[in-house]
């Protein structure tokens, strides 16, 4: 089967990024042939409000060149002008609410243009899929059928090293932008007792808040942009892995802290309430809520046998979250599309 995969970026920490390359290395397994068009390998403004125009516009102009496809699965509404032009039939995975989260970084001035193209790109779908049951739910109330297909993590690659810088070592890791509680995160460090530390790694357009935080706080350290690897092994060596998120699909970063043993603080937005089980594979709290945020990290942070208990019990739930049972689901989709 030749499969081209189509996403605005396939390459870095974040979510979408994260499962279409552990998408493409299954396929890859499975001996498929597999193209990606992304930001990484066409041309794009990195500009905020131009980096997702340009990219609808340089990968349907290359989607144009790659031909003899079996299946085009698109991932995230930026990728449907391609997927519509290139040859093959069509699946888009949607990795969150697209016009909320424009909204939510643009404001509301773009409400109404996004819910418009929105439309479009679930209409020239062959197959939709969607990360959390959430983003399922919202797109079936406007008369679309949509598959759940959660996010996936390759669990026999996880690297065993462990990075503990300090005691009390808590860490965000992810894109450091307005959607994903970045006001909350820095609001908690602020007021992050000198024995607590706190590693962010990631980048985005809040990186200079941050930045500023980090420059004021000794127990606040702003690592940067981080590799995968490192990544995993900085949060396997943290006690607690923490995301404030306004939205989320189904999070990677938290199935990776599940596979890593490290307990989790998470917003109960989205697909985070699909994966953590409140008290017993994590703890979930409301969003923009800072007090609430510090509460439950001093709470897990002095409970350590409590602590330890969520961490074990998130092992033993994130093993359906395996590429080795995700990938199936999409291969199953795109066997029964040819069989149409």
């Amino acid at each position: 089967m030749k499969i081209l995969l189509i996403s605005p970026t396939e390459k870095g920490i974040g979510g979408v990024a994260q499962h279409v390359q552990g998408l493409s290395k299954f396929l890859t397994n499975q001996n498929h042939k597999v193209d990606i068009i992304s930001s990484e390998n066409t041309f794009t403004i990195p500009v905020k409000g131009l980096k997702n125009p340009s990219f609808m516009i340089s990968s349907f102009l290359k989607s144009r060149s790659i031909k003899g496809n079996d299946v085009v699965h698109a991932h995230n509404i930026p990728s449907y002008l391609a997927m519509k032009k290139a040859p093959g039939k069509k699946v888009l995975s949607l990795h969150g609410v697209y016009s909320q989260q424009i909204t939510e970084i643009h404001g509301k001035i773009y409400s109404n243009t996004s819910k418009n193209f929105e439309g479009k790109a679930l209409k020239s779908a062959d197959t939709i899929t969607a990360v959390s049951k959430e983003t399922c739910d919202y797109y079936s109330k406007d008369g679309f059928d949509v598959i759940h297909v959660p996010n996936a993590v390759d669990l026999d690659n996880f690297p065993k090293k462990a990075i503990k810088r300090f005691e009390n070592q808590i860490i965000y890791a992810g894109r450091l932008s307005k959607e994903k509680g970045i006001d909350t995160l820095l609001d908690t460090a602020k007021r992050l007792p000198p024995e607590y530390h706190l590693l962010i790694a990631g980048i985005g357009p809040e990186e200079e808040k941050v930045r500023g935080i980090a420059n004021s706080k000794a127990n606040v350290h702003y690592l940067g942009y981080q590799s995968k690897q490192n990544t995993i092994s900085l949060i396997r060596g943290s006690d607690l892995l923490i995301q404030p998120s306004l939205m989320e699909g189904t999070s990677s970063t938290l199935l990776e802290a599940m596979g890593c043993e490290t307990c989790i603080i998470a917003s109960n937005v989205g697909g985070n309430t699909e994966i953590i089980e409140n008290n017993k594979t994590g703890v979930l709290i409301e969003t923009n809520n800072a007090e609430k945020l510090l509460d439950k990290i001093s709470d897990l942070l002095t409970e350590k046998e409590k602590r330890i208990m969520m961490a074990v019990a998130a092992l033993k739930a994130v093993v359906k979250y395996d590429w080795k049972q995700v990938g199936k689901l999409y291969l199953d989709i795109y066997e029964d599309l040819l069989r149409q």
